[in-house]
């Protein structure tokens, strides 16, 4: 029996990059947020061994070099399954883009590996490995609005809140995460301000979450956000716009549009577009913006489409409508 997974794509409801930790990754701040945007993974197990990844783009590597064939290779292992994991990726979502849709695929393997072999790791099992295999893994575990920190592998859930009109631009830009963190460290070491104290703007980040938080009437009782606190009446209007009009940024956005400036144009087009906050996702290339409204976020796609900008109208995905979704078949 096959089973098929939607593999939902993210954005980052700001990101700031903190001090380079001694394992070699930077500390990171972000919300994450899971979008309706999809990918489809077709997982089955067939007679023999090994690991088989079958994908029709060019650009998704088949080999060990997957997230998928890594997080098959752990599955199977503790599992203690036997057999030949036959992993297909119907790709739809942008490669390199920002939007997580290799560690999406990674989790909905994961997921589905274990349907398949009606076979149940543990959620400290299924963690590890996420872990392991990628720093934003892990987000899919939980879905909707995630609270991400350490490496970005450490995640919290936070609020789940209503559905928000978005839309995707993705330029056929191709950015590599490794050479974005590369230009961030060289930026960094000619700033004599962030030399003295390395860690100001993670303290900052935290700060703008705590307030956000505050003045929705949130709270949590231990941890950075170690639950979903429930919503109680706060501000009036969307929170989850309120979050990103806090003041919270993408760092990346730094030393990614200088580089390549028609994004930081395609995040201008967006705010002259009635945006009420676009951003890069992650290091790029993707940059979305949030509505007000479907009927305003249809608009700007249709405008950014005549400029030749590829875009697309999706939503915010709840948590509840993440998981209600996820599964397609099987």
């Amino acid at each position: 029996m096959t089973i098929t997974l939607r593999s939902f794509a993210k954005i980052n409801l700001g990101l700031c990059i903190g001090p380079l930790r001694a394992d070699g990754f930077h500390e990171l701040r972000t919300v994450y947020q899971t979008i309706a945007l999809h990918d489809l993974v077709h997982v089955r197990i067939a007679r023999g061994e090994g690991i088989e990844i079958r994908c029709a783009d060019p650009r998704v590597p088949l080999d060990s070099s997957n997230t998928c064939f890594r997080i098959a290779e752990r599955v199977m292992a503790a599992l203690g399954a036997k057999g030949r994991a036959v992993i297909e990726i119907e790709k739809r979502l942008p490669v390199q883009g920002g939007l997580g849709g290799a560690s999406a695929n990674g989790v909905a393997a994961m997921l589905g590996l274990q349907r398949a072999l009606k076979k149940q790791l543990t959620g400290t099992e299924q963690w590890r490995i996420a872990a392991e295999v990628g720093s934003d893994l892990p987000l899919f575990l939980i879905g909707g609005t995630v609270l991400g920190i350490e490496r970005g592998e450490e995640v919290y859930p936070l609020p789940d809140f209503p559905a928000t009109p978005c839309v995707i631009a993705v330029p056929e830009i191709g950015i590599s995460t490794p050479r974005a963190f590369a230009d961030w460290d060289l930026r960094i070491s000619t700033n004599a301000l962030t030399q003295r104290d390395p860690s100001h703007r993670i303290k900052k980040f935290g700060h703008e979450l705590s307030a956000w938080l505050s003045s929705q009437g949130l709270g949590s009782k231990s941890g950075p956000v170690s639950g979903a606190p429930a919503l109680r009446r706060g501000r009036v209007g969307n929170p989850l716009l309120n979050l990103v009009q806090a003041g919270i940024a993408n760092d990346f956005e730094q030393v990614v549009f200088p580089q390549h400036p028609e994004l930081f144009e395609v995040k201008c087009a967006l705010e002259q577009l009635g945006a009420k906050y676009a951003s890069l996702s992650g290091s790029g290339s993707t940059v979305y913006g949030l509505f007000g409204s479907r009927a305003a976020a249809e608009k700007a796609a249709r405008s950014l489409k005549k400029r030749g900008i590829p875009a697309h109208v999706t939503s915010t995905l709840t948590r509840a409508g993440y998981w209600k979704r996820v599964w397609v078949q099987g």
